[in-house]
């Protein structure tokens, strides 16, 4: 089987071609998967002494940044970590104002993603969500299920130990003897097979954590830390994180020849 293009460029040991500057590193060494723990939006709002919910609106800008220029440099996957389960304990006019934006962010967004061949697909428990909320996630996934230039995963109401509980007892309901149970296994049975490990792991506002977000599907990823808070993340931004990821070695676990020399 032909390996794509994108894939032969990224493997470990291949020479990586000169770059005279982040757009042609970015272009010899793209990631497929990007995940991005977007943080700071309270901590945005609190400088300009302005409500919490402002911060999580002026969010939404970058998300429509992030996603258009994702999009335009032909990533395959990205993933937002939108909602923790955590975030519940969060106040209760925060959460309520975080499940009407969500609402209305599907009816605003969705189309324009639709109409650019983007497929969305929510990944986490859907327990406790409102039968509105539940409705619009469905009807997205169900209008941009045939779409196949980007896939967008909006981690919602996700937490990764949840996931990887949830996978094993899904494979065991499905069959799978505990005392069998291979790490292909989970894998089959994570929220969405869809999802490919992910390559790079962003994380904006300084914190240098996961945040329980991918647990399992980040075991090999870059990590990249923004110093911007996510309401002044934009494109450039990113750009700078690909460039980053573009300048490393990934090994993988196996040892590199050419260092030890």
């Amino acid at each position: 089987m032909k390996l794509p293009a994108w894939l032969t460029r990224a493997l470990p040991g291949r020479e990586r071609p000169a770059s005279s500057g982040a757009v042609d590193s970015i272009a010899a060494v793209k990631p497929f998967h990007v995940a991005i723990i977007m943080d700071g939006n309270g901590r945005w709002a609190k400088r300009r002494h302005l409500p919490v919910s402002a911060g999580h609106r002026a969010g939404v800008q970058a998300v429509r940044r992030i996603i258009e220029e994702s999009r335009d440099l032909g990533l395959g996957q990205l993933t937002l970590y939108s909602f923790s389960t955590e975030n519940w304990s969060r106040p209760s006019t925060e959460v309520q104002g975080l499940m009407d934006l969500h609402v209305e962010m599907i009816d605003s967004e969705v189309p324009t993603l639709h109409k650019n061949n983007c497929r969305v697909v929510f990944v986490g428990r859907r327990d406790g969500l409102s039968a509105q909320l539940l409705d619009r996630m469905e009807w997205a996934e169900g209008l941009t299920a045939g779409n196949t230039r980007m896939t967008l995963f909006i981690a919602f109401n996700y937490g990764g130990r949840k996931e990887i509980v949830d996978a094993v007892k899904t494979a065991v309901a499905a069959g799978t003897a505990l005392e069998d149970l291979t790490e292909a296994d989970i894998s089959e049975h994570l929220y969405s097979p869809l999802m490919r490990d992910a390559d790079l792991v962003i994380r904006t506002s300084g914190e240098k954590r996961l945040s329980n977000f991918l647990l399992w599907q980040s075991a090999y990823s870059e990590l990249y830390f923004s110093e911007k808070l996510w309401p002044d993340f934009g494109k450039a931004d990113l750009r700078d994180a690909l460039a980053d990821y573009a300048a490393r070695h990934r090994r993988f676990g196996r040892r590199d020849e050419a260092e030890d020399a």
